[in-house]
């Protein structure tokens, strides 16, 4: 095969592959999201309409999580960082959001310093526990407080997912988080238009 076609194939495959999808959004219809009032990592009010008009894969745990917390902002932000590499207009349309499931430990500082640790346009979001237990409902996240050590530390199960909301507010996918940051790449390269 000489030079030309090879290149002219290995176009066509990367076209294929950024091709838009043709049926309906995987989550289209899903009663996930809704509105909200909280508190972003810089002290401010921050609410549901405050991510009107911009895409946003919102993310929930804690920041004393020990390894899967950590693990999914880190997918999170190093799969848009690689959407960011090759399609900067595109990456620029979404913003990661991390709503803490602990507000008793992550305060708006404690928040900041953790979301801006995997991407500087990352929003964190605390609240009173009413606040954060309506949000996780409307996001369909189960959580619970754990035993509480001696020591005084404890572990907040949950839920491990994250969304891709669309710029009207409505669930579009999930991000896929648990499978690296290459699948979050990729759900956003598939939806965000």
């Amino acid at each position: 095969m000489n030079r030309h076609v090879r290149l002219l194939a290995v176009a066509l495959a990367l076209a294929a592959c950024q091709a838009q999808p043709t049926g309906p959004a995987p989550l289209e219809g899903a009663r996930i999201g809704g509105p909200f009032k909280l508190i972003d990592q810089n002290g401010r009010p921050f609410t549901d309409a405050d991510l009107r008009g911009r895409y946003a894969v919102v993310y929930f745990g804690y920041t004393f999580c020990p390894d899967v917390c950590p693990i999914g902002m880190g997918a999170i932000a190093a799969g848009l960082k690689q959407v960011e590499a090759s399609d900067p207009a595109l990456g620029a349309k979404v913003v990661p959001v991390f709503v803490t499931l602990d507000p008793a430990r992550d305060t708006p500082a404690v928040l900041k310093t953790f979301v801006t640790a995997f991407h500087p346009r990352a929003i964190g979001l605390t609240g009173d526990a009413a606040a954060i237990a309506k949000v996780a409902r409307a996001y369909a996240v189960a959580h619970s407080k754990g035993e509480v050590s001696s020591g005084g530390g404890y572990l907040v199960n949950h839920t491990d997912a994250a969304y891709l909301m669309g710029p009207d507010g409505k669930p579009i996918a999930t991000a896929e988080q648990d499978r690296g940051p290459d699948a979050v790449a990729a759900v956003i390269r598939q939806w965000v238009k």
